[in-house]
């Protein structure tokens, strides 16, 4: 039987340190039957020119140059010239384990369309991997593991953005990379799960995904907290809230104030509380802010909670099984 050609997006800027040794670990899979869409996005160092001696050697390697600017630009492009029956994405500053697409293709081969092949991945870095990714490499791995990656899809972006694959038809039928909305891997993330996608199980690193200081990721406007706010509140509105219950927003910090100003300019009204007591009681954007306790005289409520400390959600989470409340539908935290 054919093996379905797969389709390897990659747009790249500047990464002249690291770019070869990404090519060569796609040219190591023991998965062969690939094409590479390599897209510069207006490069200022020799990147463009590791990516042509590399085209030159190998006719399965398409080197492009972005017609547009910024990484969505470069996906829609890399996808318009694609032809494989699966997609995915790769950074140009990461690493494929040689085992990565055989598993892939492999889980989409077995589980079928409408399914999103994910694996497991490893932060690396010269100078060590902080606290914080190290962290979020940990949480996302154990959702991976039991495809359960939705479950927490208003934290952080649950699909690793470099370490997916799927039919080629089910990313049409989301839209692809036609959305201008950054964070571009998040908001992807958000349309694999409003079309119920399943994410497939997977316990194998697959993926070495590399961190420095300059990364776009860390650097540009685009990631900025800000970004993960809206898109968050965007989606929730959306696919999750729902207008029958009692809205309430948890928290009065920065992420707290920014979901109320956004509610109050769509004229969707809500409770806010909070467990500072110098805010308990103050009016905020002509809201008085109530004291958590105030949630068990709340009708009906559904829970916005922006609380960030893991202690504090632990108890939270357990004063909503005592009231009987369900994630997502009775409350969803935002980080």
């Amino acid at each position: 039987m054919q093996k379905p050609l797969v389709s390897i997006l990659i747009p790249f800027k500047n990464t002249e340190a690291y770019i070869e040794a990404c090519v060569a670990s796609i040219l190591n899979q023991t998965y062969a039957h690939w094409e590479l869409l390599i897209v510069d996005d207006n490069s200022s160092d020799s990147s463009a020119n590791i990516v042509k001696k590399f085209a030159k050697k190998d006719e399965r390697i398409t080197l492009l140059k972005n017609q547009g600017t910024g990484i969505i630009d470069a996906l829609r492009l890399a996808f318009n010239y694609s032809k494989g029956a699966f997609i995915t994405r790769m950074d140009s500053d990461d690493i494929m384990r040689a085992n990565k697409l055989e598993v892939l293709v492999n889980n989409l081969l077995t589980h079928g369309k409408q399914h999103i092949a994910i694996g497991l991945v490893n932060y690396f870095s010269k100078d060590g991997i902080k606290e914080g990714y190290k962290n979020y490499e940990i949480w996302l791995n154990n959702l991976t593991k039991t495809g359960q990656n939705y479950s927490e899809i208003y934290k952080e972006c649950v699909i690793p953005s470099p370490c997916w694959m799927i039919h080629r038809n089910d990313l049409i039928a989301c839209d692809a990379f036609n959305p201008n909305s950054y964070p571009e891997d998040y908001d992807l993330a958000f349309r694999f799960y409003k079309h119920h996608f399943k994410c497939i199980p997977c316990d194998v690193i697959i993926h070495d995904w590399r961190d420095y200081s300059s990364r776009t990721s860390r650097t540009h406007e685009h990631y900025a907290e800000n970004h993960f706010i809206d898109i968050k509140l965007h989606y929730f509105l959306e696919l999750d809230y729902n207008p029958d219950k009692s809205l309430v927003v948890w928290g009065a910090g920065n992420k707290g104030k920014t979901i109320a100003k956004t509610l109050i300019k769509k004229n969707i009204p809500f409770e806010w509380i909070c467990d500072n007591p110098k805010k308990i009681g103050r009016d905020i954007y002509g809201n008085i802010l109530k004291p958590f306790s105030y949630l068990k005289e709340i009708e009906n409520p559904q829970s916005i909670i922006t609380v960030a400390n893991k202690e504090a959600q632990i108890e939270i989470k357990n004063y909503m099984k005592t009231l009987k409340m369900k994630p997502i539908i009775d409350y969803i935290f935002f980080c």
